[in-house]
């Protein structure tokens, strides 16, 4: 290392500074996918009273699941490059904003009934109404997109001292609690709006108002240390690759990482089998978030069936933070407990396809709590930890900014996934019931944990270490 580049480090000081403020990037961060997850869960929570009152169909609502799954699968893809290239705490704001605009856009659709609305074209009749709600949530789909792929490259940022990568399995848990706690405040709050009397669209409003005042908490947010004169690891190493360069006699302009290409980003190593394997451990999660509370409402009445969902999803918080603490304990090992946890999850799965009628509720509520632990796990991990490990390959660290790329990749390929399979969640529920649900999903978490079984072979079975060289040049 040069002398120039010694004294820049700064040591202590440059520590102590990225510590202080870790935990207001990490309640930033966390704020803004809980307020995403908080808007997006609450039409769930409300689609018997959207059909019953609003005019909406069954079929119209797996429609309106599978256009935001897809426009979601798109724009994670486009957020996470957005969030490598721009100024991340932008894209974050951009997205609360939007997010709360469509939601009210929806109520408004509601209170003025619109979705009966159609015009007659000659011998064609065109849903003008359903077509400005699928239109609403088409846009809707992609300013949720930035909350994932964008808060995790800016939480890599931030947490990337020797202590806390040590500990990212755990601190990417407990910060992937976000979506859970959003989902379960959606419920509860639909939940007091039903039982309270109030029109049933309170519970999409009132998660519009509160995403757009998180907006402008979140801009106001410091996305990277760089921006402060805080020198990291990756600082260091792209000093050192320049300094050296500057040694050989080239001429070097220092104008950050470049950000990585999608090209790029998929041949590092293992970031396309996650992604694909991710897309159908995602299709059985959004397949229980969209239509769990529906499915019970066979047998419970709607505010019920909501506080009994939300079992599931208090599952899911604790299994992120489980997963990503026995995750560091072995070592980063995390491709491994995925793979425990989904052969878990389709012994549960299975077991609902027979029994879902006659169980208890005691027995349902047990049920469901497990089962949100076995996919809230793996489902948590993937898109935060996992991408942040797999951001730092060799090829790519100190030369480019790659986590919201790689983690937009994963996520937007696992949506895209999900957006094909929902497809045929409500065709089987109306044609079959729904025990062909819980086999449907048996199969797709089957098909993801296999398309991982190299990754956990050489886990369990490492292959003897190569020295890698780190690259010299930016990989584009």
């Amino acid at each position: 290392m040069t002398s120039e580049v010694a004294s820049l480090l700064g040591g202590d000081d440059h520590l102590k500074r990225l510590k202080a403020y870790q935990w207001y990037a990490f309640f930033v961060t966390f704020g803004g996918y809980f307020m995403a997850h908080f808007s997006r869960k609450c039409y769930s929570t409300v689609k018997t009273q959207l059909r019953n009152q609003a005019g909406f169909t069954l079929a119209f609502e797996s429609q309106m699941d599978s256009v935001f799954m897809g426009t979601y699968a798109m724009g994670n893809i486009v957020s996470g490059k957005l969030g490598d290239t721009l100024n991340p705490t932008t894209v974050l704001a951009i997205g609360l904003f939007g997010s709360g605009a469509c939601l009210f856009l929806i109520n408004v659709a509601v209170w003025i009934n619109l979705f009966p609305l159609t015009l007659a074209l000659g011998s064609m009749t065109l849903g003008v109404g359903s077509f400005f709600i699928l239109a609403v949530y088409f846009m809707f789909g992609f300013f949720q997109s930035t909350g994932g792929p964008v808060g995790t490259a800016v939480m890599g940022n931030w947490f990337c001292d020797k202590e806390s990568v040590a500990r990212r399995g755990l601190i990417f848990g407990l910060w992937t609690c976000h979506q859970y706690c959003g989902d379960v405040m959606a419920q509860f709050s639909a939940a007091i709006v039903l039982s309270s009397k109030l029109p049933y669209w309170w519970a999409l409003l009132i998660p519009a108002f509160a995403n757009i005042g998180w907006g402008f908490v979140t801009m106001r947010l410091i996305a990277d240390p760089a921006n402060v004169g805080i020198i990291t690891e990756e600082v260091r190493l792209r000093m050192e690759k320049n300094a050296a360069k500057a040694a050989a006699g080239h001429i070097v302009v220092d104008e950050g990482p470049t950000p990585i290409s999608y090209g790029a980003a998929f041949r590092i190593p293992m970031v396309a089998q996650y992604a694909v394997a991710f897309g159908f451990f995602k299709l059985t999660n959004y397949t229980l978030f969209f239509w769990l509370p529906d499915f019970l409402g066979d047998n419970f009445d709607p505010v019920q069936a909501n506080l009994i969902a939300s079992l599931y999803s208090f599952g899911m918080m604790p299994g992120g933070i489980i997963v990503g603490y026995i995750s560091d304990l072995f070592g980063g090992r995390r491709a491994c407990v995925i793979g425990v946890f989904m052969a878990c999850l389709m012994v549960f799965l299975s077991i609902f396809s027979v029994y879902q009628e006659s169980l208890s509720t005691a027995a349902l509520l047990v049920m469901l709590f497990i089962m949100g632990i076995l996919v809230g796990g793996p489902n948590n991990i993937i898109t935060s930890a996992v991408a942040a490990d797999l951001a730092e390959h060799p090829s790519v660290r100190g030369s480019n900014k790659s986590l919201g790329t790689v983690t937009g990749l994963i996520n937007g390929t696992g949506s895209i996934t999900a957006a094909i399979g929902l497809n045929f969640i409500g065709p089987l529920a109306s044609n079959y019931g729904q025990w062909a649900v819980w086999l449907y999903l048996v199969g797709c978490t089957f098909c993801g944990t296999a398309l991982m079984a190299p990754k956990i072979w050489s886990e369990v079975f490492p292959p003897v270490p190569v020295q890698v060289k780190e690259t010299e040049d930016v990989i584009v």
